[in-house]
């Protein structure tokens, strides 16, 4: 049958039309949202349900891990709308750069490793089949048929799955170097090709079956080794991310949406409340209040007006303001901590662990006795086959299976029993390295404190003053506003009936109560002298103003932590961006006797550095970006879930509770778990010690490599098991 053609050329034409108006149409966005506050899966849920509902959202992911959320959604629909939705349900968000962020939460060297491991498992399980009717005694042609099977299953395994010990003996070998994966290479493929030769010869030996059950079990240990550090990302992108991907830029009185990498110094820049600031720049209309928590640590929102200095990452909270751009893109401020980080993580990646000192030893020694042992044999015998099959039991039956496994197979009972308590290990030498730590340095504000301001006088005010707070404060986001909203509400204290309420930014909440004008805000606003104490004042008419003050609560075990710490002999620290008088009242609550106040971001970093020169090993505890060139910097690192992204990244261990008790927890057990490790090198070297004359007379049969093997990695992994 002929395809009917349309008489209308029109007609024909519209199908094409429409496809190209298709093509033409604005493709939809990825916006990557930071949320540091979700902890569970009601969280995710209840993130997911509402981005699900804006207008425009085709679709929204939540991954907890990661606390961040990716949203496909229509060109029109803003980073800003998303991050006001969840913020109307209780959710802090922040936007990342989804172009920064384009190369993290990749799983892919996990997936290829778990394949390789279940070919290599399911290989392996057949050829073991096959060997075990050869040990029963099969023999002549029958015996030959299984050994070519096992070959024919072998080969494609090994070329498949041992493909990293390969590539990474090639990579050190190419450089002049041993490494673990040198003797794994080298006793794979002397048993694969030994094996070959023997099996074309009629042989009675063949060692398919070692070889593959010798990759399957240092596959499993790779395996695990990497999944103790898979969320480790680099706190360098992390921080990249967080820099505003895009800012109002004002131009000839009209307000235009531009990349941040469009703007220029001495661009006039409009940031609206609770915006990031994109660069550093100088305010040059208007007045707020910035939070500088994430920068400096300080709890209490700072005035800002024209004249003063801002920095790329403070957050806008009040009132609009316009800024002129002294500072852009790589010379930002939030750059310049970025590059800290970057510095501090290379020297920490220094760290040499036990597995690498072992391998230095271990892979010249068994190189070296596997030589000889071919050498004594074939100078002895003359028979160069005989001495070949010895070198290649050698190798084999002191293969570094239990070596490959005493690592991975401590630290993922460690993490197991320390994830039970509420943190989680994030990089393979942690352990080690929190195991000789013998200072401990903590931050203040979000670390040892809750980071939200809490009231302390509530009982010193009337009730009239109560109840006019309250009405005042409800009409504003201030950090001290919302405080003494929850302590009013929570004391049963109603709100005055007031009229006219207006925020001025920057300074505090103003309204009408009774004929008269009262207000709640800032001292020198209300003509009040600021004392020691954080705190916010209340007038009401003529009346002289009356102070409601503030201290940042402390979090849950805090002041167990740092009792267990010192008890443990530990040198504690309290070292923080806050001003000198909460820092002294914090540390004199703690009985912390070394602290130091108003430490800038590299100020810390320099601190650590200048500790770890003197010869300590240094243990971090903070939450904030400006506490992550000090985390990356540190022997080891811990941060709470609820710190910012950078700031987990950039650590070795995370949080996952608000109690911080188990920090000491963690010490101890890290240094239970680096005596399992070396425990396990010593249950090695004895199994060596024994193994090793059976192979060098010539006793080894693959069914005795087989058995050897096999005992020593479980008793590797039973005494790794001591530790839960």
């Amino acid at each position: 049958m002929c395809a009917q053609v349309s008489a209308c050329l029109a007609c024909a034409a519209a199908p094409a039309a429409e496809s190209l108006a298709e093509r033409a149409l604005p493709k939809e966005v990825n916006i990557a949202l930071s949320l540091p506050t979700i902890h569970c899966a009601a969280c995710i849920s209840a993130v997911e349900r509402e981005l699900a509902k804006h207008p425009g959202v085709n679709g929204a992911r939540v991954n907890l891990t990661l606390k961040r959320a990716n949203i496909d959604a229509a060109p029109d629909v803003t980073a800003e709308e998303l991050v006001g939705v969840l913020d109307r349900i209780g959710y802090e968000a922040h936007e990342l750069d989804a172009g920064a962020l384009s190369a993290t939460g990749t799983d892919k060297a996990g997936r290829d490793l778990l394949m390789r491991l279940a070919v290599a498992g399911f290989a392996s399980m057949n050829v073991m089949l096959l060997s075990i009717a050869v040990w029963s005694g099969a023999e002549g042609p029958t015996r030959d048929m299984f050994h070519w099977v096992s070959a024919a299953i072998t080969l494609p395994t090994i070329a498949f799955s041992a493909q990293p010990f390969f590539r990474n003996a090639w990579s050190v070998l190419r450089h002049g170097r041993l490494n673990m994966d040198v003797p794994i290479s080298l006793a794979i493929l002397l048993a694969v090709v030994t094996s070959l030769w023997e099996t074309s010869l009629s042989g009675e030996h063949a060692y398919f079956d070692a070889a593959i059950a010798l990759t399957f079990f240092l596959l499993a240990g790779r395996y695990l080794d990497y999944r103790t550090r898979a969320v480790a990302r680099s706190a360098a992108e992390e921080l990249a991310a967080l820099e505003v991907p895009r800012a109002t830029r004002i131009s000839d009185g009209t307000e235009d949406i531009v990349s941040v990498a469009d703007l220029r110094v001495g661009d006039l820049i409009l940031v609206r409340p609770g915006g990031r600031m994109p660069v550093d720049g100088e305010i040059v209309e208007g007045t707020s209040e910035l939070d500088r928590s994430l920068l400096t640590g300080e709890t209490v929102p700072v005035y800002g007006g024209p004249g003063q200095r801002v920095s790329a990452g403070e957050v806008n909270l009040t009132g609009p303001l316009t800024l002129r751009a002294t500072a852009v893109g790589e010379d930002t401020s939030l750059h310049r901590m970025a590059d800290l980080v970057a510095i501090a993580e290379s020297g920490r990646s220094r760290y040499t662990s036990l597995a690498d000192q072992a391998a230095k030893l271990y892979a010249p020694g068994v190189h070296i006795l596997s030589a000889l042992s071919f050498l004594g044999w074939y100078i002895w015998s003359g028979d160069l086959r005989m001495a070949l099959n010895i070198a290649a039991a050698v190798l084999i039956i002191t293969c570094p299976c239990a070596l490959g496994l005493a690592v991975p197979a401590v630290t993922t009972a460690a993490s197991g029993k320390l994830f039970r308590k509420g943190l989680l290990i994030k990089d393979a030498t942690a352990l080690e390295r929190l195991a000789q730590v013998d200072t401990v340095v903590f931050d203040k504000t979000g670390t040892l404190t809750a980071g939200t301001p809490e009231l302390t006088n509530l009982g010193a005010h009337s009730r009239r003053d109560l109840e006019i707070a309250l009405a005042l404060a409800q009409g504003s986001d201030h950090p001290l506003s919302q405080a003494i909203v929850r302590a009013a509400q929570a004391a049963g204290i109603k709100p005055a009936p007031i009229s006219g309420l207006e925020e001025r930014p920057g300074y505090g909440t103003e309204a009408i109560w009774q004929g008269l004008t009262v207000r709640l805000g800032r001292p020198d606003w209300l003509g009040a002298e600021a004392g020691s104490q954080t705190s916010a004042w209340l007038q009401v008419g003529r009346d002289d103003p009356v102070a409601f003050t503030f201290t940042d609560a402390l979090r849950d075990g805090a002041e167990e932590a740092v009792r267990a710490l010192r008890d443990a002999g530990k040198a504690v620290w309290l070292v923080s961006g806050d001003a000198e008088t909460p820092v002294r009242a914090l540390a004199e609550r703690l009985g912390i006797t070394h602290w130091i106040a108003a430490a800038r971001p590299e100020d810390k970093a320099a601190r650590i550095a200048e500790m770890s020169a003197d010869g300590h090993k240094v243990l971090m505890v903070g939450d904030g970006l400006n506490d992550t060139a000090a985390l990356a910097g540190a022997h080891a690192s811990i941060s709470p879930a609820t710190s910012l992204d950078a700031a987990r990244v950039a650590s070795d261990i995370v949080l996952l509770g608000r109690d911080l008790s188990p920090i000491a927890d963690a010490v101890a057990t890290a240094q239970s778990a680096t005596r399992r490790i070396r425990e396990n090198f010593q249950i090695a070297t004895v199994y060596n010690v024994v193994a090793v004359p059976i192979a060098v007379i010539g006793l080894a049969t693959p069914l005795v490599a087989a058995l050897a093997m096999s005992a020593s990695s479980i008793t590797v992994s039973l005494n790794a098991l001591r530790l839960r």
